[in-house]
């Protein structure tokens, strides 16, 4: 039986993990659940899964869940401390951070320290701290294994190909609710539009920057970590029937790609069975419906957001935390109604272009520049 962390059970890849464990339950064994402020949700997990080890984010909320279920007995912690220690909780054998946003750094790194398994959902944590999470899980002799669809999908269009140059990593989008819309187009659309993804169902940040191509972004730079391969090796592709999603190119010039229905719970599910497959149940691809698998270049004068990744992946330091600090503190405002849709390139911008120059940023200078970022478009922009 694997004996899984996960971080972040109250979203969307949490809950569907919490799908895969409840329809194997002996495969899986929860020990340790952590969320944010869905104390409703967790409450409700704690009494399915049984963890042996719950956090929450903040001790306000944490007295609420144990007032909630002292008659489990189950510990539970709050903030910083207690993410990091259900990621590390001794007993599990793969953490799967779950969490959105930076604050997922700390929590795989300690995972990595403690020598776990990680299945990685967290794009932040490369696309910030890349260099140091990848030396670290070296050092360890740890596995990150992809969760996200088009890197879960490059990842096993690798398998058995191991020592074979890549030539190319296509990474494929959707494009988004707002595919094929002009920048004019775009200057009244409103948050319903941008939550409206044609394809996929998942949280409100993410789907607003999948609507922005930020979500692509931010993939290339996770990519060039996950793979090893520079930002001019990655080319990204418009594929919007979500079927391809994502392939790699050999030296040799052959592709091997992986396709499926769009359902996340298949990369989720191959993240805790590799390197073995099992079976999930679901609906399957049927070619025999297919009329055609369309394929086109993205609008990147319009979609900024992958021109403003590519600019962090090659400037590298602090920059790729100042992209993501100012599209996290954007999208928060946009999801508030605060701001326009196109407003968020504008603050993505500026927060990269008045970031410090520092090579080879520490966690602390790391989490310092998210702090900063807030700052100087607070004062900027409010």
């Amino acid at each position: 039986m694997k004996k899984i962390a996960l971080i972040g059970s109250t979203g969307s890849i949490g809950t569907q993990t919490l799908e895969i464990v409840r329809s194997n339950p002996e495969e899986y064994k929860v020990v340790a659940l952590a969320c944010g402020r869905n104390l409703e949700l967790i409450e409700a997990q704690m009494r399915e899964f049984h963890p042996s080890f719950v956090s929450v984010g903040d001790e306000e909320g944490a007295n609420s869940l144990r007032a909630a279920t002292k008659d489990l007995g189950i510990p539970v912690a709050s903030g910083m401390a207690g993410l990091c220690e259900a990621a590390a909780y001794p007993d599990a054998d793969v953490t799967v951070t779950a969490i959105v946003g930076m604050i997922g750094v700390q929590p795989t790194l300690a995972a990595i320290e403690a020598g776990k398994t990680i299945a990685l959902a967290n794009k932040e944590t490369l696309v910030t701290a890349g260099h140091l999470v990848t030396k670290a899980a070296k050092e360890k002799g740890i596995k990150i294994l992809p969760v996200d669809s088009e890197h879960s999908a490059i990842f096993q269009s690798l398998q058995g190909n191991e020592g074979n140059r890549i030539a190319r990593i296509l990474l494929t989008a959707s494009g988004g609710p707002f595919r094929g819309r002009t920048r004019e187009q775009l200057e009244k659309v409103t948050l319903a539009d941008a939550l409206k993804h044609p394809n996929w169902v998942m949280g409100h940040k993410i789907t607003i920057d999948s609507a922005t191509m930020v979500n692509k972004g931010l993939e290339v730079i996770e990519a060039t970590w996950l793979f090893d391969v520079e930002p001019e090796r990655i080319e990204v592709l418009v594929q919007p029937q979500s079927i391809i999603h994502s392939a790699v190119e050999y030296e040799d010039g052959a592709v091997i790609a992986q396709l499926g229905t769009p359902d996340m719970k298949l990369p989720i599910q191959y993240a805790l069975t590799w390197p073995k497959r099992e079976y999930l149940s679901g609906e399957r691809l049927d070619f025999t419906k297919l009329s055609a698998i369309e394929l086109a270049q993205p609008d990147r004068k319009t979609f900024r957001g992958l021109d403003f990744a590519y600019r962090a992946a090659s400037e590298g330091g602090l920059i790729p935390t100042a992209l993501n600090a100012a599209n996290e503190f954007a999208v928060a405002e946009f999801l508030k109604e605060k701001i326009r849709f196109l407003d968020i390139y504008d603050w993505i911008e500026y927060g990269m272009d008045t970031a410090p120059k520092k090579e080879h940023p520490s966690v602390e200078d790391i989490l310092a520049e998210e702090k900063a970022v807030t700052e100087r478009l607070r004062a900027r922009f409010l």
